[in-house]
């Protein structure tokens, strides 16, 4: 099975937030798929922690240690169709380039973004939910 894993089910897995067994179990053995603006979210997610003293930087090397380890091909995303998406749904553009990908792979999505979720529903792309 292939899925397009976002932003949340990473950090999800990697920070023991969410249902950590039902994200690991899901994606296991699955062909996992992302747009490259992967990497930037998971650093700016991370960054945000650190601002905010909820880690330090040890635990976001060690985060960004085992996320290197994940094996996920990264592809492109047409900004086009992603804007399109915006346009139409008021999201932010990293949102988009997950619906856009699982759209033009037609593939599921897996996330733990309810407010991705629910536009991805909307655009009738299948979501893996816990």
């Amino acid at each position: 099975m292939k899925l397009v894993i976002d932003t949340s089910v990473i950090l999800g897995v990697l920070l023991n937030q969410g249902p950590k067994e039902w994200l690991v179990a899901s994606t296991t053995g699955a062909t996992l798929i992302s747009p490259a603006s992967l990497h930037w979210e998971i650093g700016n997610a991370l960054s945000s922690l650190m601002k905010r003293k909820k880690i330090t930087e040890k635990e976001a090397d060690s985060v960004l240690d085992a996320y290197a380890k994940i094996p996920i091909q990264y592809v492109d995303t047409d900004l086009k169709a992603s804007l399109a998406l915006v346009s139409k749904h008021s999201i932010y553009a990293y949102d988009a380039y997950m619906l856009v990908c699982a759209k033009h792979y037609k593939i599921p999505l897996i996330s733990l973004d309810k407010a991705l979720v629910e536009v991805a529903k909307k655009e009738h792309i299948r979501v893996l939910e816990a």
